[in-house]
């Protein structure tokens, strides 16, 4: 990163709602918004992970983030969080649909109603609720930008086996992107969807591996790797350059999109 790069203060005055902030690309992208000047509220599940954020950001850019202890899936606690939001911070101008989990990997036969609900309820759910209750004060601030990490899980790649409930979502999301960019354009609000590839994150630690995943799985193999473009999986400040320019006015007219970051993964 260049001097000229890292002193862009491209977002100040500026608030951004970043949900599943406390690891990962929620939180390199949290950092990333602060560090260009935006005030930053952090939706995740309370927890050690989620207060490290808010102090690590804090500690540098005093009194810009604030954590909220959130389930994205409850729409009680989503409504009133982004209220909060909107009334601490004056407005709401960039939001970041990031929260999500793998959720089962089973053979489809094998997974239960109760995994596959939750990964949808969580994934899909969670994106609808954070769309739907942010629009109303992106639209009172004549405009602004919705992001929602996909995958190319479902949408590029199929070779995922037993991620059935998780790649539905993750289609499921961008087509939701695509109709709200749409119905949203008449108000300067855009919305994009990134799609990450492998990326070094905590989202390992929401997947549920059945034992009956062996019986589906059909041996795929690459001797040179699976990341053409690097030595192993991109890192979270990979995606969160990609959010900040999708963020900033730098993509004005950039809506409807489905960008793909995963060094030529999906391409194999």
């Amino acid at each position: 990163m260049t001097e000229s790069q890292s002193n862009r203060q491209r977002f100040q005055g500026k608030t951004a709602i970043v949900t599943g902030a406390g690891s990962g690309i929620g939180k390199a992208t949290a950092i990333k918004l602060a560090r260009e000047g935006a005030k930053v509220a952090l939706f995740d599940l309370m927890n050690d992970r989620t207060r490290s954020t808010e102090h690590q950001i804090n500690s540098i850019y005093r009194g810009v983030s604030r954590a909220f202890d959130v389930d994205v899936s409850d729409p009680e606690r989503m409504e009133r969080a982004v209220r909060e939001v909107a009334e601490a911070f004056g407005g709401i101008d960039i939001v970041f649909a990031n929260a999500g989990i793998n959720g089962a990997l089973a053979p489809v036969d094998e997974m239960t109603f109760e995994e596959w609900e939750k990964t949808l309820r969580i994934n899909l759910n969670g994106t609808f609720l954070t769309v739907k209750h942010t629009v109303p004060y992106l639209k009172k601030q004549g405009g602004g930008s919705i992001i929602i990490t996909s995958s190319i899980n479902g949408n590029d790649r199929f070779s995922g086996f037993g991620m059935s409930a998780y790649s539905t979502t993750k289609a499921g999301q961008v087509a939701f992107a695509k109709m709200t960019a749409l119905e949203l354009a008449k108000y300067k609000i855009r919305v994009n969807s990134i799609c990450p590839g492998a990326i070094a994150t905590n989202i390992d630690s929401t997947t549920e591996v059945s034992e009956d995943l062996e019986e589906i799985i059909i041996p795929v193999e690459y001797p040179e790797g699976s990341q053409p473009l690097a030595d192993g999986p991109g890192q979270p400040e990979n995606v969160a350059d990609l959010v900040a320019f999708l963020a900033s006015d730098e993509s004005i007219h950039v809506t409807g999109a489905r960008i793909v970051i995963d060094g030529a993964e999906s391409l194999l």
